[in-house]
């Protein structure tokens, strides 16, 4: 899978599991958030560590396929999060 360890490919290997770390860090973060706010951040991150990590395989295996899921996770991230916003907003003005 790595062949041999170029430049790139130890740099990706390492971003990968400085993710990893982060991810561990975010789902503590999301077990223990204070107030709801925290949480959904946390799972906003959650989305895009897991974005990371999947950019990350896809150029240890130099397969672009893993690509397509990464971005529709990016979108449904990103709409979930403008809705909890609106949500939000709403709740607060009454």
């Amino acid at each position: 899978m790595f062949g041999e360890l170029t430049l790139i490919s130890g740099t990706v290997i390492f971003v990968f599991f400085t993710l990893f770390v982060s991810m561990v860090l975010i789902l503590i973060r999301l077990a223990l958030g204070p107030s709801v706010p925290d949480r959904v951040v946390a799972l906003d991150m959650t989305g895009t560590a897991v974005i990371g990590m999947i950019a990350c395989y896809t150029i240890l295996t130099k397969q672009k396929t893993f690509l397509d899921p990464a971005v529709v996770l990016a979108l449904i991230g990103f709409l979930g999060t403008v809705a909890f916003a609106k949500y939000l907003e709403k709740r607060g003005a009454r």
